[in-house]
């Protein structure tokens, strides 16, 4: 969250970030006025908790020199005091809870440097690579979704069957495909100095909110029990959207030193969000699931560093995807497009080549975000309580946290099937992956089985 110190010395630059960012349901002359009441309430407190303590020191004097009647009179009025300063204090604690939940619908203060838009229309394009040297493609490249179930790598009928719409079986190849990509992916990040983390899949609701994530989306998660409607509680459970909520948590309420910073984790989860989007090309197939695999980086670093970090985190990311050498570009949010946690984002889009969208690229197909790169500065650190110690006799300050995925794993399946798809109708296993795939070098299917192959004419 913000600090409640800039919204009482700066409020207009809260006005103004809540305007560039598109939110319309919070009320900023309400929060201004709750904090204006609490911090008059905690004066009054200090104001009559300082009267009493000198009407109470003054009681033992009075009866020492035998003013029994001015020592009655002082009991009683330092009685009068103390149910005073009750009354307030009872108010100040209403209100700082109430201060307290509706600071947590705030968004973040985009940098100065942000595009200021109102939608993703107005994101802009900072870089492309890799379309010097793009390889021979099948005059009509079959898009990831038919080329999964011809080749029997990918099984979207029988994933709703078992779990629903928005869930898919990877098959075969298909599966050691996206367990290449994840023992890839790690091992990368190792040679890039992250530490890895296997996190829980289970988070409470307070690691939620500490990541930014509670309340404002709760519709979204995965609850594990009870409605996302009902009221929820700091210690009921959800199923995880991304590693970055629980791996950000690991330090919550702590206190770090200077030497451990800067910290870059890394940590394989299976991620699972009930938005899926509406029904069509544009998310058919493996696109947008509920349930996908990601390897996310977290990282946590001084503030005069984060902005250095945020670079380096964005080039970590695309190695992936030099490796793979496979096509891409860099993304930067405009304000109306950055999130509701981020001071800053760029996202690294991958070419999926089979699908014509209106906002592909020239060469065709469509772009699929695999990487969201986030600065938040000290937002998440202040709703978690994330601090370190700059010097051992310094006061503790919040640290500034990052993340990114290093990356989003079906979407890379996606890029693969379509763009190393081969004329017969095979799909090439980029370099780096051969290694994990016990040396593979072409993805070529396997037979369906089941009646349902033979009564489509694919068996005999």
């Amino acid at each position: 969250m913000i600090s409640r110190q800039l919204l009482r010395d700066d409020p207009e630059t809260v006005r103004e970030a809540l305007e560039n960012k598109g939110v319309e349901d919070v009320d900023l002359d309400r929060i201004i006025e709750l904090d204006d009441e609490w911090r008059d309430l905690k004066g009054r407190g200090d104001t009559l908790r300082h009267e009493r303590n000198q009407v109470s020191s003054k009681i033992g004097e009075l009866k020492q020199a035998g003013e029994e009647e001015a020592a009655r009179e002082a009991i009683e009025k330092s009685g009068e005091l103390k149910a005073e300063l009750e009354g307030i204090e009872e108010r100040a604690d209403e209100l700082e809870d109430e201060l307290h939940e509706a600071m947590l619908r705030l968004p973040q203060i985009p940098q100065d440097d942000v595009p200021v838009g109102e939608d993703e229309d107005e994101n802009v394009e900072r870089r492309r690579e890799g379309f010097d040297d793009l390889r021979a493609l099948p005059d009509e490249v079959v898009p990831h979704y038919d080329l999964g179930e011809e080749l029997d790598v990918l099984d979207f009928e029988r994933g709703a069957k078992v779990s629903g719409g928005g869930f898919y079986f990877a098959k075969g190849e298909g599966a050691m495909l996206e367990h290449a990509l994840i023992q890839f992916m790690l091992e990368l990040h190792r040679e890039q100095g992250y530490v890895d983390v296997f996190p829980p899949i289970p988070v409470k609701s307070r690691s939620m909110e500490g990541t930014g994530q509670f309340p404002k989306f709760t519709e979204d998660a995965y609850r594990l029990e009870g409605d996302n409607e009902e009221p929820y509680d700091d210690d009921d459970l959800w199923l995880l959207p991304t590693a970055e909520v629980p791996v950000t948590n690991m330090y919550r309420d702590e206190i770090l030193l200077d030497d451990d910073l800067p910290i870059k984790h890394q940590a394989y989860s299976p991620n699972f969000r009930q938005e899926a989007g509406e029904h069509g090309t544009e998310t058919r197939g493996i696109v947008r699931v509920h349930q996908f695999n990601k390897v996310e980086m977290v990282n946590f670093v001084r503030p005069e560093e984060s902005d250095e970090r945020f670079e380096g985190l964005v080039d970590e990311a695309e190695e992936v995807l030099r490796r793979l050498d496979l096509p891409y570009r860099i993304l930067e949010m405009c304000t109306g497009d950055l999130g509701f946690t981020q001071a800053k984002k760029y996202d690294v889009e991958v070419w999926a080549p089979a699908d014509d969208m209106a906002d592909g690229p020239e060469e065709g197909g469509r772009w699929l975000e695999v990487s969201s790169v986030s600065n938040f500065e000290d937002f998440q650190a202040r709703r978690a309580g994330l601090r370190y110690r700059p010097e051992r006799h310094e006061s503790a300050e919040y640290l500034h946290t990052l993340n990114g995925s290093g990356l989003a794993v079906p979407r890379i399946v996606v890029a693969i099937m379509e763009y190393y798809q081969n004329d017969d109708g095979t799909v090439g296993v980029p370099e780096p992956l051969r290694p994990y795939m016990g040396g593979r070098e072409v993805i070529e299917g396997s037979e369906k089985v089941g009646e349902s192959a033979v009564g489509a004419g694919e068996k005999e």
